[in-house]
């Protein structure tokens, strides 16, 4: 079969999107659909997994349905399955790998499992046409943050990553702690544009030369500090301030060590994925950054940077390529991580 005609249904339930997708090839979406649960969780300040777990098993089929229909294809001209299996919630993750296997089995056509944060990484495959590897990418999501060397579309070599709280983790609760709601990110990128960004010097981890590793877990003790400190004090607090103060540190952090892996690495090209790519400032200062050093950078279109199934129907696309399917005894690992795959 032409590898360019190759329908690829995927299917993303990581967390609390759930969705399904349609490929031809592997960058043409016929269809994203995605269902998503922040109206549900809100009311709770956060994701609650048993109840994004059974939301999913609600959602699951209604969406596959959806997503074939609007992409003008059937079960029977779906060439292969491809399905998030990590990293994420162990339960929300079973009702997505659950319906792929069963999809698979009862079609008799192959299954791929696809690491969620890969899938982030080939999002932008899909938002550009003409990118393509080798490259530096810079994953930034609420659980993980991390700089890849893309060699080729199956070949990564992990550079850094976080430590112990992820950008978007450290985003949300620095959020929870100044009252915003649910989710955090979006609203510190929003109250951030009326602080001033040098208002507050909070501290930096692992500022070394040649280090891509993150750490946010003291940032976010330090703007708790703070805060608990003006209160002691009976300080009124600037908000506006104090988020923008945090966003400016987060985005110095991660904009010094993308300029170093693309030094490093002798790339001419940088990628921003995952969640946190959607945040505005952040974009901005990595495109002002790159274009002053002649450095080639894209991200995602919007809709890609948050969990759908499209960016895990081009990676599995790219898996298929090269053989790497999965068999029908794939399980969820919620645990699952970045790793150097040659």
């Amino acid at each position: 079969m032409d590898k360019e005609k190759i329908i690829t249904l995927a299917i993303e339930s990581s967390c609390d999107e759930t969705s399904a997708a349609v490929l031809e090839g592997g960058r043409t979406i016929l269809s994203n659909i995605i269902a998503t649960q922040i109206p549900i969780h809100r009311k709770f300040g956060g994701v609650v997994p048993e109840i994004a777990s059974r939301k999913h098993i609600i959602n699951i089929m209604p969406v596959i349905d959806e997503a074939l229909s609007k992409a003008g294809k059937t079960l029977d001209e779906v060439n292969q399955v491809a399905v998030t299996y990590g990293p994420g919630l162990v339960g929300a993750l079973l009702v997505g790998v659950s319906a792929a296997k069963a999809l698979a089995f009862s079609r008799n056509i192959p299954l791929i499992g696809v690491n969620h944060l890969e899938g982030h990484i080939f999002a932008n495959f899909l938002s550009s046409p003409d990118l393509k590897p080798p490259f530096v990418a810079l994953v930034v999501s609420g659980g993980h943050t991390s700089l890849v060397h893309v060699k080729d579309y199956n070949s990564f070599s992990l550079m850094g990553q976080t430590r112990d709280d992820a950008a978007g983790e450290a985003f949300d609760k620095v959020a929870r702690v100044m009252g915003l709601p649910y989710p955090g990110g979006p609203q510190i990128d929003k109250l951030a544009q009326e602080g001033n960004p040098l208002a507050i010097d909070f501290p930096r981890a692992l500022q070394e030369k040649g280090n891509y590793e993150f750490s946010f877990s003291g940032l976010k003790s330090a703007v708790l500090n703070y805060l608990n400190s003006m209160k002691l004090k009976k300080i009124e607090v600037n908000k506006a301030d104090v988020a923008a103060s945090f966003q400016h540190t987060v985005i110095e952090v991660l904009l010094a060590k993308a300029m170093d892996a693309i030094k490093e690495t002798g790339c001419d090209t940088l990628v921003l994925a995952g969640g946190v790519a959607a945040n505005s400032s952040l974009e901005k200062r990595l495109r002002e950054t790159t274009a002053k050093n002649k450095v080639n950078f894209y991200y995602p279109d919007k809709i890609l940077c948050t969990d759908n199934a499209a960016m895990i129907g081009c990676r599995g696309y790219y898996q298929s390529l090269a053989g790497k399917y999965s068999d029908l005894y794939l399980n969820a690992v919620p645990g699952l991580a970045l790793q150097d795959l040659e």
